[in-house]
């Protein structure tokens, strides 16, 4: 599964995996499934994007100045990346982190994405832990934390829009 970004994108977005009924099937990572409808609606409001929709591959929607990716670049069986494929796939997240233009930041959304982005960073889980919303500076990188934008996440009310809603726009702001 590739990554789906602007020309020299300031901002990437890193998810857990590709989604069954989502990336898997339209080939476009958050594109299709119920964990991308609350992040385009963000990232349109915020300005990153040109529509708030993302149904199918060519549905017209560009990025601005944003990189989407998966932290594993497969559909993993049960939708729980094993800690080798977290591992196997890291070497792509570091080069997608390498080809960030200034300002650098990434938004990791949940806690299997912060830690594969830590990984590809060289740095330890516990000098820059996971949460929603904190913000670590790793380098020349600002690492902001989400909870994943699942189903489960929302439906529960773990996540709600305005939650992640404060995420982009912090993001969006930064890289103006």
């Amino acid at each position: 599964m590739d990554s789906f970004e602007a020309p020299r994108y300031r901002l990437l977005i890193v998810g857990l995996a590709p989604g069954l009924h989502g990336a898997n099937r339209t080939g476009r990572v958050f594109t299709g499934d119920s964990s991308g409808t609350m992040l385009f609606r963000c990232l349109h409001r915020a300005g990153l994007t040109n529509q708030a929709t993302a149904t199918a591959l060519k549905d017209g929607l560009v990025l601005h100045r944003v990189r989407m990716t998966n932290a594993v670049k497969c559909l993993p069986p049960g939708n729980k990346p094993t800690s080798g494929e977290l591992r196997n796939c890291n070497p792509f997240l570091r080069a997608e982190l390498a080809a960030l233009q200034h300002p650098h930041w990434i938004v990791t959304l949940g806690h299997l994405a912060h830690a594969a982005t830590l990984m590809a960073l060289g740095v330890a889980q516990r000098a820059a832990p996971f949460a929603h919303g904190a913000k670590h500076h790793v380098d020349r990188y600002t690492v902001l934390s989400s909870y994943h934008c699942s189903r489960l996440n929302v439906n529960t009310g773990r996540l709600t829009e305005a939650m992640l809603q404060a995420i982009i726009d912090t993001a969006a702001s930064a890289i103006r």
